[in-house]
């Protein structure tokens, strides 16, 4: 039964591919048609990398149990010391409490050991989440860019062009549809983002796909009052 409280990365994957496909078929010459193609790579990428992100490190793992065997063991022999002694009464106060002392300076040490390697494999999980992230968040810049240059009131015939201004070569009725791309593009890289919510409860994750969200959607935005602006002009 399908899950529908949570992105399926396979689909999201399918998704992008057919929107390059969309974008290659109508401008199979344009720069955005590559990086459409970049993206398709990257959200490969995601879904392998989010597999991966999920999946416990062997070896941390095995050496916390090893810690815990040795803070077991550890305390076994101390039990095991006192019961042993020839004169149970004979042991002084300063005595126990030196064998105490010692005891829990073990488990601290121990304790310790077992944190970090806890800790230690968040942090690698976090780094990799994050770098990830970094390249989704550089992207969504780029698709921008792709978008910058193109100008809706001169598509919409209420602005003349000067010499410096950029080559348009888009009818109005192009520039819609590759503007709307540009919209989808932003919207899946968000989405792409998200995805590594759903392997990671990681504060700083949380934070860091926020503001990608964030980033899209305002991006987004000021394509869609282009979108506006044309289809406000003269028909």
């Amino acid at each position: 039964m399908p899950n529908y409280s949570q992105l399926n990365p396979e689909l999201l994957v399918t998704t992008v591919e057919q929107l390059s496909k969309r974008v290659g078929e109508r401008f199979p010459q344009a720069g955005l048609f590559k990086v459409s193609r970049h993206l398709c790579d990257i959200a490969a990428e995601s879904r392998n990398r989010v597999s991966e992100t999920g999946r416990r490190s062997l070896w941390i793992r095995c050496l916390i149990g090893l810690l815990l065997v040795l803070l077991m063991a550890g305390i076994a022999m101390s039990v095991v010391a006192f019961k042993i002694q020839p004169k149970p009464g004979s042991v002084t106060w300063l005595e126990f409490v030196q064998v105490l002392e010692s005891g829990i300076n073990d488990i601290i040490f121990v304790g310790a050991g077992i944190f970090f390697l806890a800790s230690l494999e968040t942090r690698m999980r976090r780094r990799r989440i994050l770098k990830a992230l970094h390249e989704l968040r550089s992207l969504a810049h780029v698709i921008d860019m792709h978008q910058l240059t193109k100008d809706p009131q001169r598509a919409a015939g209420v602005l003349i062009a000067t010499p410096s201004s950029p080559r348009s070569e888009l009818s109005p009725d192009q520039l819609i549809r590759y503007l709307d791309y540009c919209s989808e593009m932003l919207s899946l890289v968000g989405k792409l983002a998200a995805l590594y919510l759903q392997r990671s409860d990681d504060a700083v994750v949380l934070s860091t796909v926020d503001e990608i969200e964030g980033l899209t959607t305002g991006l987004s935005r000021k394509i869609w009052q282009k979108l506006m602006i044309i289809h406000a002009g003269p028909k």
